[in-house]
């Protein structure tokens, strides 16, 4: 179940999503969509309910001949998920929510200005700081989300879809839920603060609560080894500690050099050839993370790839 903002096509695009669905898919069938309003759906003229939006789950689970599922909501999702779970108990086998809460009280203080911020900063990349600090390393990664922004809901729909977040409230029927439930959640939430994470599993009778270091927000950013085996091990009764055979690729190491660099420090001078290293590493920084690189260290760039074609072009940038 999507969070605040999803375009299931091009979310392939951001940083370890694909990675993720792939754990998920070795022991489960994944099923993903964009919710009314949002990504490849059809644009609607107000922000859909919370109970419209749970219909369209039921929808989704219809269409694909899924007659009981685990549900994953993430962030708004997740309340979306535990309505449908107490609606509908014979159709969750399981309940996972992540980075959710029963309501956002602590919005409504300072609201309107909030509404204001994002809208005139959608589109921009900006919110990537705050759901995925991890990734939000390099102008080419906000670049990147500045598009998933743009593709996934207009700023109007986003004001919508943001005031009616804010009137979200389940508290009431939490304590209906009556499937088994894990929820999870960064301890530096910069998002959703982990106090709602935890009054949210606190209010669920048979829920387990799991917190993780980190301050992202989206659930595929940062270190997700531990919550992929949790997740796992709550969904299929095991936790699979063998080595991911998916992972054994074939690396190429791409190493960058500057010609000259004795003589060019000699000539220069320590703060001058300070200023041209500092500019080579962050060039040599964006273009291995656009070819979906990993930077090893300063003096040397690993880039690993199942194939070589992708350094290449990259040494050829």
């Amino acid at each position: 179940m999507p969070g605040f903002m999803s375009h299931i096509e091009f979310m392939h695009e951001l940083p370890g999503y694909t990675s993720f669905l792939r754990r998920l898919s070795k022991f489960a069938r994944v099923i993903t969509f964009d919710k009314r309003g949002q990504g490849l759906s059809d644009r609607v003229s107000d922000a859909p309910s919370l109970e419209q939006r749970m219909d369209d789950v039921r929808a989704v689970m219809d269409a694909v001949g899924s007659n009981r599922a685990a549900l994953f909501g993430n962030s708004e999702g997740g309340a979306m998920s535990a309505l449908f779970a107490a609606t509908y108990p014979d159709r969750v086998s399981r309940l996972l929510l992540f980075g959710g809460y029963a309501n956002r009280r602590d919005m409504s203080a300072d609201l309107e200005d909030r509404l204001q911020q994002r809208v005139k900063f959608w589109g921009t990349g900006a919110l990537m700081r705050i759901v995925a600090p991890s990734s939000a390393n390099s102008p080419d990664a906000i670049a990147q989300f500045a598009k998933f922004e743009r593709l996934s809901a207009s700023p109007g729909a986003v004001k919508s879809f943001m005031r009616l977040n804010s009137q979200i409230d389940i508290r009431s029927i939490l304590p209906t839920v009556r499937v088994p439930t894990l929820v999870f959640h960064r301890t530096d939430d910069k998002q959703v603060p982990i106090a709602l994470g935890r009054e949210l599993a606190s209010l669920m009778p048979e829920a387990k609560f799991i917190e993780y270091p980190g301050q992202d927000h989206a659930v595929a950013a940062g270190d997700v080894e531990a919550l992929l085996g949790d997740i796992e091990e709550f969904v299929t009764g095991h936790r699979n500690n063998l080595p991911d055979e998916s992972e054994r690729i074939l690396a190429t190491v791409l190493f960058s050099d500057i010609v000259d660099s004795t003589r060019t420090v000699a000539e220069k001078g320590d703060a001058a050839w300070r200023k041209v290293l500092d500019s080579h590493d962050q060039l040599s920084l964006e273009l291995v993370q656009r070819h979906r690189g990993k930077l090893i260290k300063s003096t040397a760039m690993g880039f690993w790839r199942s194939s070589m074609d992708q350094a290449a072009r990259c040494a050829v940038l």
